[in-house]
């Protein structure tokens, strides 16, 4: 069975938000964080970072 990438990803961060239980605004900052910094300069650094 395959399952999609994202799913397992935000599978996990449920898991992750229920066990943890950080506070809401923490989990949208962070979202958002990530996805601003996806999209900056600073993204070609973090791909060879994490290859």
């Amino acid at each position: 069975m395959n399952v999609p990438f994202w799913f397992f990803i935000a599978c996990l961060a449920l898991v992750g938000v229920k066990l943890v239980h950080p506070p809401w605004w923490l989990v949208i900052v962070l979202l958002l964080g990530g996805y601003l910094l996806a999209d900056s300069l600073f993204a070609p650094a973090i791909d060879t970072a994490t290859k």
